[in-house]
């Protein structure tokens, strides 16, 4: 809680909405929604076959990651850049609370004007907020890229499966793949609509 108040107060109100989005469309609902949607889709993945072990393997190749870890440890990296950053910010306040670098007093007959170390200091802090920023939006590219390579915009409800261990082709049935496909789709627009924030 503390963190994310210290990410509130060293954003903009653009940052903020970033927080508040990813919090809401993101952690909420993947905690709320997609961990019953996704929880047993290995369970209930059906193949009409009783080969040991081909079931696993079909499932593999259909799903190489699962959506749902896929998602966690998206949130994940995007959560590391705005933590960096509050972490930086944290030091550096604690620096100028303890003192160790002296403050310098503002120039004398213009009151108006910044002090160096002042502006200097601001000019850190808005180089490493936008650096954030900026890996925020590299790894929500590279996620929303991943995400269409790996499983498109819709969940296939049968999947066709051939290779050892399995005997012959196998057909294989994916539970629920309507309510997938909902949620995959949902998450990419998300994602899309965060990456436009960011950039904002």
């Amino acid at each position: 809680g503390s963190l994310l108040d210290a990410v509130q107060l060293q954003s903009p109100l653009v940052g903020r909405l970033c927080l508040v989005f990813m919090l809401i469309f993101r952690i909420l609902v993947l905690a709320t929604v997609g961990g019953a949607v996704f929880e047993d889709e290995q369970e209930e993945f059906v193949c009409n076959t009783l080969q040991p072990g081909c079931r696993q393997t079909c499932y593999d190749r259909a799903f190489p990651v699962s959506h749902y870890r896929f998602w966690l440890f998206h949130i994940l990296l995007l959560s590391a850049p705005p933590v960096l950053f509050v972490i930086y910010s944290m030091h550096q306040a604690s620096k100028e609370a303890g003192g160790a670098q002296p403050v310098t007093p503002c120039t004398r007959g213009r009151p108006e004007a910044p002090c160096a170390p002042c502006s200097l200091r601001a000019r850190r802090a808005r180089r490493c907020y936008l650096l954030s920023v900026a890996l925020r939006l590299l790894a929500e590219l590279a996620f929303l890229g991943g995400q269409t390579l790996l499983y498109g915009f819709s969940v296939a409800p049968h999947y066709a499966c051939a290779g050892p261990p399995c005997p012959h082709t196998v057909d294989c049935f994916v539970s629920r793949p309507t309510e997938k496909t909902v949620f995959v789709v949902f998450y990419f627009a998300v994602g899309l609509l965060s990456a436009l924030l960011s950039v904002a």
